[in-house]
């Protein structure tokens, strides 16, 4: 079996190609074209020219339009950053609010004041700084006379 396997192979590579013919032959020929002269023509350079000028003007359309569209792109990461800085200045804020309620907190005080030997405030001692109840009206300043307790 292998010895008919080989001469089957020798037999296929024996064989004739399909395309039997004359050989094509080429010859080398030099050309002059020195005594060539190139014409003008202005119709072609109308055509080329118009053709440019389209060509430019389609690139500065698509320049354009690229130049818009990326600055609009910058312009957002612009807003998220601001909107980021915005709420974190918000928070702080929230946190300033809750901080100056919990210090001007009347009991934290009168604690303080306790602690340090400070004795509660006469009748008429106390003048409250905070907004009247009209809210919008002007108040002039006045002087009241106050008397110092030693706690001696």
């Amino acid at each position: 079996m292998p010895a008919a396997a080989t001469a089957q192979a020798m037999a296929n590579s024996q064989r004739k190609s399909f395309w039997v013919g004359t050989p094509e032959i080429y010859f080398a020929k030099t050309i002059d074209n020195s005594r060539l002269v190139k014409v003008e023509d202005p119709r072609r350079a109308r055509e080329m020219r118009h053709f440019s000028i389209a060509l430019c003007c389609l690139f500065l359309l698509v320049m354009t339009y690229a130049w818009q569209h990326f600055k609009a792109i910058e312009y957002g990461y612009q807003i998220e950053s601001l909107k980021m800085q915005r709420d974190s200045i918000v928070e702080m804020n929230r946190e300033l609010h809750l901080e100056d309620a919990s210090l001007r907190n009347p009991e934290r005080i009168d604690l303080m004041a306790r602690k340090l030997g400070l004795q509660s405030p006469q009748a008429g001692q106390v003048m409250r700084l905070d907004a009247s109840a009209d809210g919008g009206t002007p108040v002039m300043a006045s002087m009241t006379p106050i008397s110092v307790i030693s706690a001696r």
